[in-house]
């Protein structure tokens, strides 16, 4: 009988056991190299049965080894170049440098968290910033919680559980990673009652759709995608005054975390003072997004309203982590004194088209005379995080033509500093929108790095 030719591939605990397994276990930690082992070999078992050559030894801890390193490294800082400001897949909103050293001091060191230090007695871990909501938005009371959909299942399940909530078709959107309105209010225990069409929803479609098990009035903000043309919506006022007389609380979800009206930022989005202004009872945002804090969720409105999402045991399921309370804290001052400015989402956000393209030249310029064909030209930044679909910002970026453009973008992400760019006809586009006066040199090295003995760059 033939041997199974399976049986030439070594063990796991087999090459642990070897010199050179022994130093990458000792470099990434003996557990997660087993884990990652177990599944090469797994994969290597399948193939050989299938009649490739069984790989040695050394080439399948190195795959391993390979797979470890890169959960063992863990998050790393890059440099996006995207032109897309809040990039979900990178990190959204960068905090204020004094948010960053507020959050390691925190991390590092006991703090008053829960605790008042002039009488010694327990206090609420958000108080502080919500006081900050409070006086900032003019509301009765505020709730921080760990990100916005979390606070509308709070605020849903607190209120509307077991009852009937109103939407119009047009606002039950997907807000990312495939969680949905309809979804959100199906855990929260309450029934979703559809209103209107896509395109048009009126008044008259939430008043018919009331009655005795109605439990809110719900609407939310599609910060993530616009309809144009044929369109009607009822105004948050209107539905204000529809809840009020029906008895019955009215939500709304702004979504992107404008606090108040901003004229130097571009779009028609809806703020949380100008929401409680329209008679809103509850409004929910983002601590992130356009706020430019770190991810949190908050709740601002009614007192009695917002004192019994505070005492609703989901409440504790969501409360926040004391970095996230630091970091918010100190966004929150910065607009108290109008230091909004310096938080790195509303520079980018208000910085002209000017000030973006002297950026694009000082790189260009750093790059000139070590790499040929690297033009500065026009370009269009984004807002991104599921924020002001409709909104282009002038910008203007770095091109770098080359044969094989996917190649070079490859090379920039996992170079060191990694770079995250776009890639558009044949040239790896690096706006300079979303990169920092400082970020700039390193930049330039990292492009010089990913093209460092590669000619195969277009001349002209």
């Amino acid at each position: 009988m033939a041997a199974d030719p399976r049986s030439a591939l070594p063990s796991v605990d087999r090459i642990l056991r070897s010199e050179p397994g022994r130093r990458a276990a000792a470099s990434l930690g003996r557990p997660l190299l087993k884990v990652e082992l177990a599944e090469v070999l797994a994969v290597a078992r399948d193939r050989v049965a299938r009649g490739a050559e069984a790989p040695p030894a050394d080439l399948l801890l190195a795959e391993a080894a390979h797979r470890a390193s890169v959960v063992a490294t863990g998050l790393t800082p890059v440099i996006n170049a995207t032109g897309v400001i809040l990039h979900t897949n990178l990190g959204r909103a960068p905090l204020p440098l004094d948010a960053a050293r507020t959050v390691a001091r925190t991390a590092v060191a006991a703090s008053d968290l829960e605790v008042e230090r002039a009488s010694g007695d327990r206090s609420r871990r958000t108080a502080r910033a919500e006081r900050l909501l409070c006086a900032l938005t003019g509301a009765e009371d505020a709730l921080v919680v760990n990100n916005c959909a979390a606070a509308l299942v709070l605020g849903l399940t607190a209120i509307a559980k077991g009852k009937q909530v109103p939407v119009s078709r047009g606002e039950l959107i997907e807000i990312g990673g495939e969680f949905r309105i309809p979804d959100i209010l199906r855990a929260s225990g309450a029934t979703l009652v559809e209103v209107g069409t896509t395109n048009r929803t009126r008044v008259s479609d939430y008043r018919d759709a009331l009655g005795p098990r109605t439990g809110a009035i719900l609407k939310v903000h599609p910060s993530n995608y616009r309809v144009v043309g044929f369109t009607a919506a009822p105004s948050a006022t209107s539905l204000a005054k529809l809840a009020r007389g029906h008895g019955v609380p009215f939500l709304y979800d702004v979504g992107s975390g404008l606090l108040d009206a901003d004229a130097t930022i571009p779009g028609e989005e809806p703020d949380v003072v100008g929401a409680l202004a329209d008679g809103a009872d509850l409004v929910t945002c983002s601590g992130d997004k356009l706020l430019g804090g770190p991810q949190a969720g908050i709740v601002v409105g009614s007192a009695e309203l917002v004192r019994r999402l505070r005492r609703h045991p989901l409440a504790r399921a969501v409360r926040v982590d004391k970095m996230q309370v630091a970091a918010l804290e100190v966004v929150l001052r910065m607009v108290a004194t109008e230091r909004s400015g310096e938080v790195p989402v509303v520079r980018m956000l208000r910085e002209s088209a000017d000030a973006v393209r002297r950026r694009a030249v000082r790189l260009a310029g750093l790059l000139d005379g070590e790499l040929e064909g690297a033009h500065v030209e026009r370009s269009d930044a984004v807002v991104g995080g599921g924020a002001m679909p409709e909104v282009t910002l002038p910008s203007w970026a770095v091109h770098v033509r080359r044969r094989s453009p996917e190649d070079l973008a490859a090379r920039l992400r996992t170079g060191a500093p990694s770079v995250f760019s776009r890639v558009e006809d044949d040239a790896v586009v690096l706006d300079l929108r979303t990169v920092a006066e400082e970020q700039v040199p390193d930049l330039a090295r990292a492009v010089l790095y990913a093209l460092e003995g590669d000619d195969d760059l277009d001349e002209d």
